[in-house]
């Protein structure tokens, strides 16, 4: 009752650009994380000009609807990225959503399961663990399962109120953004067909997390992103990713810009990376997928 409560009252906010409204995911605690009882919190960081979540402990999907008079029925699910400890809600979440309700999109931006923050300093508190990755790598480990299993349910759920949401139920794609990404392609390499993807769109993703994968042999269309000045060390992962999709024989793009380092997402840079979205856009078209649903 209560998803369909807010489902009505998402439904009774005018069809403007950009009218949110917030799903919960699950009808009680998420399988796995029952005993999860600290409360999700935000703090808006100056020198990184975003707001952070963290502490997500019951996922939820936030909804980005287009204006009515450009919606074209493609939906796109957006997992922020922040090493499963946090998100980077605005420029790798909310502001992507609107970029992409002006193409006529609808966007959910998914706050998936993270590791506890145990200080109100998240962004200080994550810093301090990347030196050592293989330790940080074993502590995220259970919820990168979990994060992958929010990513499934989200496609899930928005499938099944594609009507709902005037969406065409073959045009639910999945996008993410460093350990966004890592869900993203834990979702293209192990989905059903209930939580398929119809596209897959990772940006400067880590892969490490992952463990051995194969690509399936239904592999949706794939969208890569990411820069060779990457500090931590992931363009090869990108670029390999690219290589496996092709050897797998399905459809590909990949856009390494020299320049960007890790995490640049919705952020000017004057860099021919912050145009990355512009390519994703013509990406979508080429795929028809910008196209009225009808």
């Amino acid at each position: 009752m209560k998803r369909i409560r807010l489902l009505l009252i998402g439904f009774l906010v005018v069809q403007a650009g950009n009218a949110q409204q917030v799903v919960s995911l699950y009808n009680s605690k998420a399988p796995g994380s029952e005993k999860w009882s600290w409360t999700e919190k935000a703090k808006y960081y100056s020198m990184m000009q975003d707001t952070i979540v963290y502490n997500v402990s019951q996922p939820t999907l936030t909804v980005y609807l287009p204006d009515s008079s450009v919606a074209n029925g493609t939906a796109v699910i957006i997992c922020p990225g922040g090493a499963f400890h946090q998100l980077s809600i605005g420029s790798e979440g909310s502001w992507v959503a609107k970029w992409l309700n002006k193409k006529g999109v609808t966007a959910f931006v998914l706050r998936y399961r993270l590791v506890r923050s145990l200080t109100d300093d998240p962004v200080k508190e994550t810093f301090s663990k990347m030196n050592d990755k293989a330790k940080l790598d074993k502590e995220n480990d259970s919820v990168v399962t979990m994060a992958i299993a929010d990513g499934k349910k989200a496609i899930e759920f928005v499938r099944t109120h594609a009507a709902e949401y005037r969406i065409n139920p073959k045009r639910i794609g999945i996008m993410g953004f460093s350990a966004g990404g890592t869900v993203t392609m834990g979702v293209g390499y192990t989905y059903n067909e209930s939580n398929r993807p119809d596209f897959l769109a990772p940006i400067y993703f880590y892969r490490n997390a992952l463990g051995p994968q194969s690509v399936p042999k239904d592999a949706p269309p794939i969208f890569i992103c990411a820069a060779s000045d990457d500090q931590l060390g992931f363009a090869t992962h990108s670029s390999n990713l690219y290589n496996e999709w092709l050897a797998a024989g399905k459809s590909a793009e990949l856009h390494m810009f020299s320049k960007g380092g890790h995490g640049f997402g919705m952020h000017r840079q004057g860099l021919p990376s912050d145009k990355w979205i512009e390519s994703f856009g013509e990406w979508l078209n080429v795929l028809g997928l910008l196209k009225n649903k009808e």
